[in-house]
């Protein structure tokens, strides 16, 4: 069917103006995607208090392992794999932290295994592998507690594309699987994708890391009207690592591209304007596809300039999924549907648009995936923590019996063996 001429309808919501675009024929569309609890992710409220519920003994390992790596390299703490970093930052302030590990609930060990970029600022995960055991050795040796459990209650963050299996393409990281000593440990990990062999349950899935003062900065002033239907910026192909097309993103970013490029309704370019997150705050719908991963900071800055994010990437675990309702806040959309894109965003209705944009401008909903310095009450380390409150108490497979084992300490490919 022909579409008749799309119609331009200002709202005003709560303190901001809002200009939705609706369709004259517009259609209802049932929004049936849930998103996924992994079990362990984050609390059921954005307002829990997690102080109080827990308590953390915060390893101090050689500054080899973290700080000195940042030291040389301080990009480490404003690309999108920070969490490491400020999440050890945090724990140290923290309430939740003790200095007598026979108190600790848990047992943080502060490895910053993305901390080794290339002259272009990506992360090289190569060295990863023999780094993360390495400090597991050392934890090990020189203290009682990994031996007592195996790790199972100690917690790393792993930010890298597909986590604990330390490889940023795919395949080579789905061969490679999770690092067989962190098998029993809990990962607090980019978020990633339903039964995938990255993502292991009892994760705590979380936000990559945006720089909140930056985008704190660009705000706009209340009441600007969001003039643009959907907007992205972004690679649409990858000629350089997918020469031949349709396997990076799955196609899915090629498919916009192909069908959208020239309509009116999208502004989508592979440019990275300077006014970026400003045309993110003019627009009503922003596009979060998969790319190499399921995820990327699209979503985070969606829902801080309060544009609603268009996710598309199919089985997608996101962050914090009992916390923040995905489901009332975005918009998903199946790969395979993105030729439809048009017509399944034209069809929302506009009471529909303006319930999403009253719960994105909640500034709730905006700190639980930022990581702020110092920390807040509420934002995405809190969630974090929230996360590790709710698995407690351990249950009766996490402490081992005398001279039991279960960890092969020679498992993994022979170059991770190798001393770091």
């Amino acid at each position: 069917m022909k579409m008749r001429p799309v119609l331009a309808i200002t709202i005003l919501a709560t303190a901001a103006a809002a200009v939705l675009f609706l369709g004259s024929e517009a259609q209802e569309v049932k929004q049936d995607h849930h998103t996924e609890r992994i079990s362990g992710s984050a609390g059921d409220v954005l307002e829990d208090d997690p102080v109080g519920r827990l308590k953390v003994y915060v390893y101090d390992l050689p500054a080899r392992y973290n700080t000195e790596l940042l030291e040389k390299d301080p990009r480490c703490l404003t690309h999108m794999f920070a969490t490491e970093v400020f999440v050890h930052r945090s724990l140290l302030s923290s309430a939740v932290r003790t200095l007598d590990p026979e108190d600790a609930d848990w047992f943080f060990v502060p490895v910053y295994t993305t901390c080794d970029l290339t002259a272009s600022g990506h992360p090289m995960p190569f060295d990863s592998p023999r780094m993360m055991r390495s400090a597991i050795r050392l934890v090990a040796e020189r203290w009682p507690y990994w031996n007592r459990s195996e790790g199972a209650d100690h917690f790393f963050v792993t930010p890298h594309d597909f986590g604990a299996c330390f490889h940023f393409k795919e395949e080579k990281a789905v061969a490679r699987g999770i690092l067989p000593l962190l098998r029993r440990a809990t990962l607090v990990q980019t978020f990633g994708q339903r039964r995938h062999a990255c993502l292991k349950d009892g994760s705590i899935t979380v936000p990559p890391y945006a720089p909140p003062g930056r985008m704190e900065a660009r705000l706009l002033a209340p009441g600007t009207p969001r003039s643009v239907f959907v907007y992205f910026r972004g690679l649409f192909y990858d000629a350089g690592n997918d020469p031949e097309g349709g396997y990076y993103a799955r196609g899915a970013r090629a498919s916009v591209w192909e069908n959208f490029r020239s309509n009116p309704l999208f502004d989508i370019s592979t440019e990275h304007p300077a006014t970026y997150y400003e045309d993110m705050q003019r627009a009503v719908f922003c596009l979060c596809p998969l790319g190499w991963a399921p995820w990327s900071p699209r979503l985070v800055e969606a829902v801080v300039f309060g544009c609603i994010p268009v996710v598309i990437a199919d089985d997608i675990v996101l962050p914090f999924a009992d916390a923040i309702p995905w489901a009332d806040i975005g918009v998903f959309v199946a790969e395979e549907d993105v030729p439809r894109l048009d017509t399944i965003l034209t069809s929302i209705p506009a009471e529909v648009v303006l319930r999403k944009q009253r719960l994105l401008a909640s500034p709730a909903m905006k700190r639980a995936v930022l990581f702020p310095q110092p920390s807040q009450p509420g934002d995405a380390f809190h969630q974090i923590l929230n996360g590790l409150a709710r698995k407690l108490p351990h249950g009766d497979g996490v402490f081992l019996r005398p001279g039991q084992t279960v960890l092969n300490w020679t498992a993994g490919p022979p170059g991770d063996l190798k001393p770091w």
